[in-house]
């Protein structure tokens, strides 16, 4: 394979220019000061939703729209957390996206890590009872056990509700949905690592614990929007690539690593893309920035959903999530080995630590592409093992976090890959049949939280 780099000169000037300018740093201040979390069904959601589209209005791009949508939104009540017995105590909690309101009596147990062997060796003692799970995976086990998986064995268990405890020290409470645009079926709350290794003391000592749950969240249908814009390709416009990232943050936070610094990157490489190679592309570069990913990735179902007479022009889709933060910019693909030799020539090309996967999971926007077998990759590091979110997801995910050099990395990373996914002669990756997904969805180990859920569906 010819390792000559064809576009050195489109490379010096994008990457010269997101790296002597501010405006990706400029763009989270706003996003994180002016709008907040940007939670899903906020008014702050809507008022981020309209800046990215006048911005991709304002760089260039065409047919820039906001494509509205209904899901199922949710409010966050107070939640009230009390051990009733052998001692009487008031713990600080919050509720988890789409926990219902309720009242409920119960005995405290433990799960440990939440694993499938945890829940395994607590058997029928979790029937009528509050399961607590740390936000933790066990090392042993190869993989990162979702929030949403050790929600979903609870309640698979007979819980009657779920306590979800973070694994980090001095950050509080963190927060995730439960299910997937719709109510939960039991309430889920979370408290801080302190209060967590308190109350598996208490168990410790005590043997038995008894607690009193409160909840008055509320669940009620809403109406959310993806942004979506276009650079247009001269040869085969009807073929595209796909930039994106969600929006929408947690009701608790800022959200400045988690999602906006992946955000502030795609909209940056849009801006280089759009100045530099407007009219040298041989296929469109789409930009999507999705709304309500936090409480279910219900924007990109949505787009699928919406765009299904489309989905076998999309030749590849980069999920830039959270992509400014700490980690490698590696390109991870969700096994598509056609596409493994094509991006080691790409990571030769452009000079920098990108490290190229396969695997794949089910957290994030790229997977309802996925499902419909649509070549997808994410931007992290495919070598990381499974650790827990730090900051992420909780009140302290805050704008000062975020560092502008990572910000230029994953900018200068992202729209370089799109520049050569655009431009190549013949992409080497058709859309998988329906059949073809589904043995991977069957057999592929980081996607056992996904096949739960279909059991807790069922």
């Amino acid at each position: 394979m010819n390792k000559k780099n064809p576009y050195l000169q489109i490379d010096r000037q994008m990457v010269g220019d997101i790296y002597t300018s501010h405006e990706s740093m400029e763009n989270l201040t706003v996003l994180c000061d002016d709008f907040g979390s940007r939670f899903a069904g906020t008014p702050e959601e809507y008022k981020a939703a309209t800046f990215i589209s006048e911005t991709f209005t304002r760089y260039g791009l065409k047919n820039v729209k906001l494509e509205e949508y209904p899901y199922a939104g949710w409010t966050r009540g107070p939640a009230t957390l009390t051990i009733t017995e052998p001692i009487e105590r008031t713990l600080h909690c919050i509720s988890l996206p789409y926990c219902p309101a309720n009242d409920i009596n119960a005995e405290l147990v433990s799960v440990g890590h939440g694993s499938p062997n945890n829940y395994s060796n607590l058997g029928e003692s979790a029937k009528g009872k509050l399961v607590m799970a740390k936000s933790s995976s066990p090392r042993n086990l190869g993989r990162w056990v979702h929030r949403k998986e050790k929600y979903d064995r609870a309640v698979l268990s007979g819980a009657a509700a779920f306590i979800f405890v973070s694994e980090h020290p001095g950050v509080g409470p963190e927060t995730g949905s439960l299910q997937n645009d719709s109510p939960a079926p039991i309430p889920g709350i979370s408290v801080c690592k302190e209060d967590g290794d308190f109350l598996t003391r208490c168990i410790d000592r005590y043997k038995e614990v008894k607690m009193r749950l409160q909840t008055t969240d509320i669940n009620e249908p809403r109406t959310s929007w993806n942004v979506v814009a276009d650079l247009p390709g001269v040869e085969l416009p009807e073929e595209m690539i796909i930039l994106g990232c969600h929006y929408d943050g947690h009701d608790i936070a800022q959200g400045a690593h988690d999602p906006a610094s992946g955000m502030v990157s795609v909209i940056e490489a849009a801006r280089v893309l759009t100045n530099y190679t407007a009219d040298s592309l041989k296929r469109t570069i789409r930009f999507i920035a999705f709304g309500t990913e936090e409480i279910g990735l219900t924007g990109a179902y949505r787009y699928t959903d919406a765009h299904d007479d489309e989905l076998d022009n999309i030749k590849f889709l980069l999920n830039m999530d959270a992509a400014g933060g700490t980690s490698r910019k590696g390109i991870v693909l969700h096994h598509w080995d056609s596409l493994q030799q094509l991006f080691e020539l790409f990571q030769w090309q452009i000079q920098d630590d990108i490290p190229i996967g396969q695997k794949v999971h089910s957290y994030s926007d790229h997977f309802p592409f996925f499902l419909k077998g649509v070549p997808t990759s994410h931007m992290g590091d495919p070598t990381s093992a499974p650790s827990g979110r730090g900051f992420g997801h909780t009140a302290y995910d805050t704008l000062e976090k975020v560092e502008l050099d990572n910000l230029r990395r994953a900018s200068s990373i992202g729209a370089r890959i799109a520049l050569r996914c655009a431009n190549h002669k013949r992409f080497p990756a058709e859309r998988r049949s329906l059949e073809e997904v589904q043995k991977i969805v069957d057999t592929d180990p980081g996607l056992e939280g996904y096949r739960i859920s279909l059991k807790l569906k069922e």
